[in-house]
């Protein structure tokens, strides 16, 4: 009986800690207690869930509550996003393209996006319309972008602008049908892709440039406290590769290479503000991008 009733004490004394929740592990994280949040988490996704593996891979992302560790997040977001969870899926997408695999990385942003996860939209639209690695569609490209900007995306907003700039109107109306059609579910005929070398939805010499490709104005000698964050890369040659590919939309800034325990993240600068770092991040889009103050 003794030997009965110390089982059953201990039942009961593990039945909190098996009864805790995702909810539980979040409010533990804002209350800025990661290391809770995780332990909480980690064994709700060893059992499936995909909200806790989702978090427990965002986790891994931030270096929070574990040591960062971009391979555990890639592991974590994939069981998540296999699971059908959409913002896995959309950040498990950014995070393979950023670090050069972006055949796989789009195949998951695209399945994002058709779940409509904005920053997915965003990042599929723009490649459509610049043909980058997937065919070009300005029309898809238009609906994409529209629908990322209608959920309140800045960027997303900001490059709808420059479409708005450069796409003739009759693309844009098929754009905003086929956006409409989308949201509301409905099999709407798509309107066929644009050839690639239609010349009205390429960017005119006049403007120079495009949703994707928009140009920072250059600023004799920048100064500030500020620089913009592009990610953070297992190997260094990858940021490298990356400020090559937009140092030309960052004219007169600086690449900084700063080794955060087993990746370096690409920081670029300075800005004088941190509005001025936001800005130039709305103009990467859809780079991801943040504004950080430097060191």
């Amino acid at each position: 009986m003794r030997s009965l009733l110390i089982l059953l004490g201990a039942a009961l004394t593990a039945a909190p800690l098996s009864a805790q929740s995702v909810r539980a592990g979040i409010d533990a994280w804002q209350k800025g207690n990661a290391e809770d949040a995780v332990v909480i988490w980690r064994p709700l996704a060893e059992r499936g869930d995909a909200d806790a593996a989702f978090n427990l891979g965002q986790a891994y992302r931030l270096g929070k509550g574990v040591p960062l560790d971009l391979a555990q997040a890639q592991s974590w977001l994939e069981r998540a996003a296999r699971r059908g969870h959409v913002d896995a899926a959309a950040t498990l997408g950014l995070l393979l393209f950023q670090n050069g695999n972006r055949v796989s990385g789009m195949r998951w942003l695209k399945a994002a996006a058709e779940a409509g996860e904005p920053r997915a939209l965003l990042m599929v639209g723009t490649a459509m319309y610049n043909g980058d690695d997937v065919p070009q569609d300005p029309v898809t490209a238009y609906a994409y972008v529209s629908r990322a900007a209608a959920q309140g995306l800045v960027p997303a907003k900001a490059t709808l602008a420059d479409m708005d700039q450069i796409m003739p109107l009759e693309q844009r109306q098929k754009g905003l049908a086929l956006a409409k059609a989308m949201a509301t579910g409905k099999k709407a005929s798509k309107p066929r892709p644009a050839g690639a070398k239609q010349a009205a939805a390429k960017p005119s010499a006049a403007t120079g440039t495009s949703p994707a490709k928009s140009v920072v104005a250059p600023s004799p000698a920048p100064r500030g406290g500020w620089r913009i964050q592009l990610g953070a890369f297992s190997q260094r040659p990858s940021a490298e590769a990356l400020f090559a590919k937009l140092t030309g939309k960052l004219t007169g800034r600086q690449a900084h290479y700063v080794s955060a325990g087993k990746v370096t993240r690409l920081q670029v600068g300075p800005f004088e503000s941190r509005v001025s770092a936001s800005a130039a991040c709305a103009r990467l889009a859809p780079q991801a991008c943040f504004p950080v103050k430097a060191p």
